[in-house]
């Protein structure tokens, strides 16, 4: 599923209504902080998984 940048520019049009020009970077950070740290998240469970099979062995 490709999005073209008919889509984008209906997003970003629509985000601007609802939340408003002043609020969009916050809530693009808030976004970047919320995914970077599922991110960690994954990355740390991918470890512990990776350490207990190690230790079983």
């Amino acid at each position: 599923m490709n999005i073209g940048w008919v889509e984008v520019a209906l997003i970003v049009g629509l985000a601007t209504l609802i939340f408003g020009p002043k609020r969009i970077p916050q809530l693009g950070s808030a976004l970047g902080k919320t995914l970077r740290g599922f991110k960690e998240e994954l990355q740390g469970e991918e470890e512990t998984v990776d350490e207990s099979k190690i230790i079983d062995r």
